[in-house]
């Protein structure tokens, strides 16, 4: 079984993959520290984040089963993936390893921003996960509050919507709503109520395909 799990940043989109991974006995992928173990390997090579040919080759030496999410959370190493990820040959090469360890059994929960049109376009189960930029402002406040950092409310949101601009407008793989996909908005849902109401979604597709 594949669950693709779409979505803008902050939408609680990862937490709530990761418990249906652990829920439903499955593999999980954030694809988003994909690219950002490529952009790492290349700064830790010297080499240019310009340098396609060096960046594919990098591909395939990452480890997804090894990716450490600390590091690779690190500001330097967000603005350097979000270079790379425009590279087509650095996006067609991930996508392929993506797609092939989500195949791979018993299946995987995948998150990020195109895995329901790109990279598992037939996942069993489509989400996407959403909630106002309001909302996914006060949650990444708080949660970078809680780990130490000084960031304001009001940069956060605007930085959110920064991003959602430059996720919904790139010409490769665009952030954008499966026609298949189940629209979950977690604005008012606390973690616990969105995840039963993932279940729940789940639930009803794996019954659907039983009784088909």
């Amino acid at each position: 079984m594949i669950i693709a799990i779409d979505g803008p940043a902050a939408s609680g989109k990862g937490t709530m993959a990761r418990r249906l991974a652990a829920h439903f006995g499955l593999r999980y992928l954030d694809t988003g520290l994909t690219y950002r173990a490529v952009a790492q390997a290349l700064m830790a090579d010297g080499a240019s984040l310009d340098d396609e040919q060096a960046a594919e080759r990098m591909v395939r030496d990452v480890d997804f089963e090894a990716m450490d999410r600390t590091a690779l959370s690190e500001h330097a190493v967000g603005e350097a993936a979000s270079r790379i990820a425009v590279l087509p040959g650095v996006r067609t090469a991930l996508v392929e390893q993506q797609r092939a360890f989500a195949e791979e059994p018993p299946g995987a929960v995948l998150d990020g921003r195109d895995i329901g049109t790109v990279v598992c376009p037939h996942a069993l189960v489509k989400l996407f996960v959403t909630a106002t930029p309001e909302a996914r402002a006060r949650r990444r406040t708080e949660e970078m509050a809680a780990r130490g950092g000084s960031v304001t409310y009001d940069d956060v949101l605007a930085d959110l919507r920064r991003r959602d601009e430059r996720d919904s407008t790139r010409a490769v793989a665009p952030l954008a709503v499966a026609p298949d996909a189940v629209l979950l908005d977690t604005t008012d849902l606390d973690i616990d109520a969105a995840f039963r109401a993932a279940v729940d979604i789940v639930d009803a597709a794996v019954r659907s395909q039983d009784r088909g």
